[in-house]
């Protein structure tokens, strides 16, 4: 039963988190083009596929913590300190995607949306600004922050899977 839940675990942490971590990454690019060509169907239809890979994708996500507490209860391994390590960084890193990634991309796509508006690095309209040149202003931060908290994510998890691979201290013989 180990080695199947175990399998199940890291089949949906390959197909479920991978997706999440390309699509996210993918997402700053696309907005610049987006912020060059206002209002031009192609890079929001991008945009919106993204956002959507990464909304649909976190919620498979959740199926890797729960296969890999099954896994680690059927190891005995719950209070070692490598998979301590794992839960928290695990954690972490759904709440930068919850919280931080998935609001911002949706403020972003929406702003987008919104022809001609700029995407001010708060997600809010700014007063006044009515239709700036692309990638000027504030709103140029945007996919800057994007990039930058992608990038912690996805650091996040290539740690968690470094830590689920060496194990250290462990002497189970999975």
């Amino acid at each position: 039963m180990t080695k199947f839940l175990l399998s199940v675990h890291v089949l949906a942490a390959v197909l479920a988190i991978g997706p999440v971590t390309v699509a996210a990454s993918m997402f700053p690019k696309a907005l610049r083009h987006a912020h060059s060509e206002p209002g031009a169907p192609e890079p929001l239809t991008t945009l919106r596929m993204l956002h959507r890979i990464c909304r649909v994708y976190a919620v498979f996500g959740l199926a890797v913590p729960v296969f890999g507490f099954a896994t680690a209860s059927s190891l005995g391994v719950l209070g070692d300190a490598w998979l301590i390590t794992s839960i928290v960084l695990t954690a972490v890193a759904a709440a930068v995607l919850a919280l931080l990634i998935l609001p911002t991309q949706e403020e972003a796509l929406a702003a987008a949306e919104a022809s001609g508006t700029p995407i001010p690095s708060d997600g809010s309209p700014e007063p006044g600004s009515g239709s700036p040149e692309p990638g000027s202003g504030s709103g140029s931060r945007v996919p800057g922050r994007l990039a930058m908290l992608t990038g912690i994510f996805n650091l996040l998890w290539a740690t968690v899977t470094v830590l689920m691979i060496i194990r250290p201290g462990s002497t189970t013989g999975v």
